[in-house]
């Protein structure tokens, strides 16, 4: 039986799209469910903003998310090298509850997952019926964007991001650090999981040989090594999962729509973690594209090429800017020049001295 909107996808980006599409009664298929791998735990955890947040509120996943796997950050702060050129953000400054909010990705897929039972007009399945519209939300990896003629630009930064989760000596108080060091890039995201309080998620971006290097080593080793990585370390971090790590790209689709078809999340675009807007550059995508079908014409089709450009050029500015910014920090601080790593400390320094300036910046990460 044709559907309105067929969705391809596995991850929160397609479950999302399809509760929201669904929310409208639209019908909805999405032809491949969540699949997870018993073998192997995920060890990725998200930094959701709050528009994100206000998404999956409005789905009736974020209430069904455990408590333990929800953590607010009330506090960034950020180090240049050598803990020189220091930035602060904070919550209270921002007047909001929370700069960000930690959650634990294998916990978002299954609520997202667990709602889709309750949701009358999405039909879940391998096949893939006709359909009006057909979005991709297949990830990076997609194997349908270039059948559609899409080019996927990419750039590869020669780094590879390693996660992890963490315990650490002392409590994390909802503060999250990173440290932009020549030329890696180390993030601890604070985290209830698996020790209330006590927990990290590991986010370090580094030279792909560097990175193969640290795999390779024992546990105790790598805590070694991340144990001295950088000036005002959390005490006593020592690794409570497994290590995992994948390749890091700055790449965008062209085009991203034609008749018929769209594509979203990371099929359409990728930008550096260093950021932490991945995600929610995709929810960000899930909402516009929900909007845009909303608010179309009585008389004009779901797939209508016009249409959809209306939502490429919603989403355009968004993307490229949260794109270019990530891009002007990965290769800001990975300059080995001892002039450029002075500059950018004494940026660092000017920005936290300027309360204007870092309220604006902290006010784009959280509207998204």
């Amino acid at each position: 039986m044709a559907v309105d909107v067929g969705i391809r996808g596995r991850g929160a980006v397609a479950t999302t799209l399809a509760l929201a599409l669904g929310q409208q009664g639209l019908r909805v298929a999405l032809s491949a469910a969540i699949a997870n791998d018993p073998s192997r735990s995920d060890v990725r955890a998200y930094a959701l903003n709050a528009a994100s947040r206000r998404l999956l509120q409005r789905l009736k996943v974020w209430d069904a998310l455990p408590g333990d796997a929800v953590t607010p950050v009330y506090e960034m702060h950020v180090r240049g090298d050598a803990g020189a050129g220091r930035l602060r953000f904070s919550s209270w400054t921002q007047r909001v509850d929370a700069l960000a909010w930690i959650v634990d990705a294998a916990e978002l897929d299954r609520a997202a997952n667990d709602a889709l039972r309750f949701a009358a007009h999405v039909q879940r399945g391998d096949d893939a019926p006709p359909a009006a519209l057909t979005v991709y939300a297949e990830g990076k990896h997609s194997a349908s964007r270039a059948a559609l003629g899409a080019r996927f630009e990419r750039h590869d930064y020669g780094q590879t991001a390693i996660a992890a989760r963490l315990t650490a000596a002392e409590p994390h108080q909802g503060v999250a650090h990173q440290w932009f060091r020549a030329p890696d890039v180390l993030a601890l995201l604070p985290f209830d999981r698996p020790q209330a309080q006590r927990s990290y998620a590991l986010v370090w971006s580094l030279p792909r040989d560097r990175a193969d290097a640290l795999m390779a080593l024992e546990a105790a080793d790598f805590e070694r090594e991340l144990n001295s990585a950088g000036a005002d370390l959390p005490t006593g971090l020592s690794l409570a999962s497994e290590r995992s790590a994948w390749p890091l790209a700055l790449a965008s689709a062209q085009p991203s729509c034609g008749e018929g078809w769209v594509l979203i999340g990371d099929a359409a675009h990728l930008v550096h973690p260093l950021a932490g807007q991945g995600l929610n550059l995709g929810l960000g995508d899930v909402q516009a594209l929900a909007d845009t079908l909303a608010g179309r014409e009585p008389w004009r089709r779901l797939g209508d090429e016009r249409l959809l450009r209306r939502y490429a050029r919603s989403r355009a500015w968004p993307v490229q800017s949260m794109s270019w910014l990530a891009d002007a920090l990965v290769q800001g601080f990975s300059s080995p020049h001892a002039w450029v790593r002075e500059l950018r400390n004494r940026g660092m320094g000017l920005i936290d001295r300027a309360a204007p300036a870092k309220r604006w910046l902290a006010a784009q990460a959280l509207d998204g």
